[in-house]
This record gives C-alpha cells, sequence and structure tokens, in this order.
C-alpha cells in the first residue's frame, strides 16, 4: 500500500474519530439540558398552588340572633284563702278572664259555725258593756253626794272601760271571720286567660300558699308577650331601653313579630358572661303562646373592625390559632389572630388580620414561616 493511501486511511480515521466525539458531545450536552429541565420542573412542582381569599368585612349593625322562651308578662297562681270544699267552678282553661271575676266558691261550714259564734259572743259583750256604763255613771251620781266611795267610783270606770277593750277586740275577730268569709268567692286579681284549672266541684281545698298541688287557677296575661335572652358581653353595651328588636318562630315561617328591648339587669352573669335582657312584643291577637320558643333578632353596633373567615382557612397549630397569608413575594406568614364568635361554616376574626390580606383556604398542615407558594388563578365567579 502507498504512503498516499496510508495517508487518506489516517486522515479518514481522524475525521471519524472527531465525529464521534462531536456526537458524544452532543449526547452529553442533550442529556444535561434535559436534567436541568427536570430539575427545573421538579422544583417546579415542589412549590405547591394554593387557593387564596380576602376575609370578608362585617356590617357595622348586625343581626344578633339568640335563642329564648317566650313567658307570659303576668303569670298570676290563685290560691284559696279559707279551708273548705269546692262547691262551684266558672272558668275553665282557655277562658279570658277580666280582674274581678268570680272564678269559684268554697263551701265553708266551719268558717261559718266560728263566725256565728263570735258573732254571739259579741252580743254578749256588748250587753255586758252597757251594763258597766250605766253602772259607772250611776257610782259617778252617788260620789257627788258622797254615797260611795272614790275608789268604788274608779273601779266602776275601769270595769267600763275593761268591757269596751273586749268589745273591740270582740269586733276584731269578727271582722276577721267575715273577711274569712268573703274569701269563700275566689276571683281573678289580674286579666287575662286561665291556663291551668287544679280543682273541681267537691275538692277539699286549705288555705295560704302550699305550692302548685294546691292552685287552684293559673292565670297569664299574654299581652304583651315578654321574651328574656342572654346576651353576649361584646354586644352588652347596645342592649338600650328602645333597641329594636323581632322574633322568628318556627310555627309562623316568613313572620316577624317585632318588639322592643325594655331593660337589662345591668349587670353581667358572672357563669356565662351573659346579660339578662327583657324584650317585650305586642301580642294583641294571642298568636304567641307562654313557653314557646322563638329566636330572637337584635340590631347591634358592630364594636370595632370584625371580619370573618370560612372556618377551613385556619391552621390549628401548637403555638395557636393561625391564618397562611400570603405576602406580595409569594412567601407564607403564619399570622396569629383571636377570634370572636362561631357561626359554624365561619369565624369572627377580631385581631390579627385585615379586609385586604390574602389568606390560604384549606392550608396543608405541612405549610411552614416563609414557604414559597403559587397562587391558583380565579375562577369565573369566584372571589
Amino acid at each position: 500500500m502507498s504512503k498516499r493511501t496510508g495517508a487518506r486511511l489516517l486522515l479518514a480515521a481522524g475525521v471519524i474519530g472527531l465525529m464521534l466525539v462531536a456526537a458524544a458531545a452532543f449526547v452529553l450536552a442533550d442529556r444535561r439540558a434535559e436534567e436541568r429541565m427536570l430539575a427545573a420542573d421538579t422544583e417546579a412542582r415542589s412549590i405547591p398552588t394554593v387557593a387564596v381569599i380576602h376575609p370578608t368585612a362585617e356590617l357595622a349593625d348586625e343581626d344578633l340572633v339568640l335563642p329564648a322562651t317566650l313567658e307570659a308578662f303576668v303569670d298570676s297562681p290563685v290560691y284559696a284563702r279559707t279551708s273548705g270544699y269546692v262547691k262551684k267552678w266558672y272558668y275553665d282553661i282557655g277562658a279570658h278572664v277580666a280582674a274581678g271575676d268570680l272564678l269559684a266558691e268554697i263551701d265553708t261550714p266551719e268558717v261559718d259555725q266560728e263566725l256565728a259564734q263570735v258573732k254571739a259572743n259579741r252580743l254578749q259583750i256588748a250587753a255586758n258593756v252597757d251594763l258597766t256604763k250605766s253602772s259607772a255613771e250611776r257610782w259617778e251620781s252617788l260620789r257627788k253626794t258622797d254615797a260611795v266611795s272614790q275608789q268604788e267610783l274608779d273601779e266602776k270606770k275601769s270595769a267600763y272601760a275593761q268591757a269596751q277593750a273586749t268589745l273591740a277586740a270582740a269586733d276584731a275577730n269578727v271582722q276577721r271571720l267575715e273577711q274569712l268569709e268573703s274569701f269563700k268567692r275566689v276571683y281573678a286579681q289580674v286579666a287575662g286567660v286561665v291556663t291551668r284549672r287544679n280543682v273541681d266541684v267537691g275538692t277539699l281545698v286549705n288555705a295560704g300558699n302550699g305550692g302548685a298541688a294546691q292552685q287552684l287557677f293559673h292565670i297569664s296575661q299574654t299581652d304583651p308577650i315578654r321574651v328574656f335572652v342572654s346576651v353576649p358581653e361584646a354586644a352588652a353595651a347596645s342592649m338600650k331601653p328602645g333597641l329594636a328588636a323581632y322574633l322568628d318562630l318556627a310555627e309562623y315561617p316568613g313572620e316577624k313579630f317585632a318588639g322592643h328591648v325594655i331593660r337589662n339587669a345591668g349587670s353581667l352573669d358572672p357563669a356565662t358572661r351573659t346579660l339578662p335582657t327583657e324584650v317585650d312584643v305586642p301580642n294583641r291577637a294571642n298568636r304567641l303562646l307562654p313557653g314557646g320558643y322563638a329566636q330572637v333578632h337584635l340590631k347591634v353596633a358592630g364594636i370595632g373592625p370584625r371580619l370573618q373567615v370560612p372556618i377551613n382557612a385556619l391552621l390549628f397549630r401548637a403555638e395557636g390559632l393561625r391564618a397562611a397569608v400570603v405576602g406580595p413575594n409569594h412567601r407564607v406568614h403564619l399570622q396569629s389572630i383571636v377570634i370572636g364568635r362561631d357561626f359554624g361554616t365561619s369565624l369572627e376574626v377580631v385581631q390579627g388580620l385585615s379586609k385586604d390580606d390574602w389568606i390560604i383556604v384549606n392550608p396543608a398542615d405541612s405549610l411552614d414561616e416563609g414557604q414559597e407558594v403559587k397562587i391558583a388563578p380565579a375562577t369565573p365567579g369566584g372571589k
């Protein structure tokens, strides 16, 4: 083989070697580019994408809704003032009565007999008073002629005075029994509705308040209806007389029974930190029944800026309640917050957030302070 042929072969081998080296370098560069792209993609994928919302500002005047039980404006239990048997009753449950209406009559034979006895005794005492009076007058005439001594006259006058005192005591006893006799007729002390009748003809009743078992009748005055509510301490300052309120009852869907705050206790209950407050509602048609359940709506003024956030936007950490706030650099800040009322699906935030903050919805428990996040694009109709 000639030198020229050998040179050509050597040149061809060099070119092929260079081509192989170039191909290997290209492959290595391509592989490194792919590795860099994969690393960048992996890093990008490691940054979590989050959905964010703004806290919702509460209205300046809010509707405070509290549970309550309806109560009669006046509850008047009726008891017997004398002992005996029920002779007759005139009103049953549901009847409307006026003050002074006769409810029942009681047969009191013992009181009748005792009254007859003390009246007879009074007649005897009155006769004795007349006798002692005439004796005192006669002795006084005799004393003028020195027929009797001054001591005897004083004794007659003293006997007359004692007889008068005894007559006064007898009169008082007669009046007492006549008063008991008048209690044979049981009258309504207030106007209202008879809500309970515990007696029937022949029932033995005793004088005095012996508890619910001894009640003859129970009368309730239901116009207006009275409602007591326990207002949270945060709204206590708004509970002024005249504050508008209304009742919402399940049996009257869509209806509002308007009323007003009449008074409050002026002191918080230390056990519940609430203010007992009374709301009166007109009830001329007697549609509201004592003992019923209602929700009381009170228009109270908001105290300071208050925000609401959904409960799924909060993190419960060992150091306390936190909200994950996304800053302008897309870094997470775990903001400490103070909550107020619990509305079920949302919470009131009284400190720690502003209405312009972006807070993460459904934050992962693994979120850390300063972690970078990506914000998901807003969906149509979303916040």
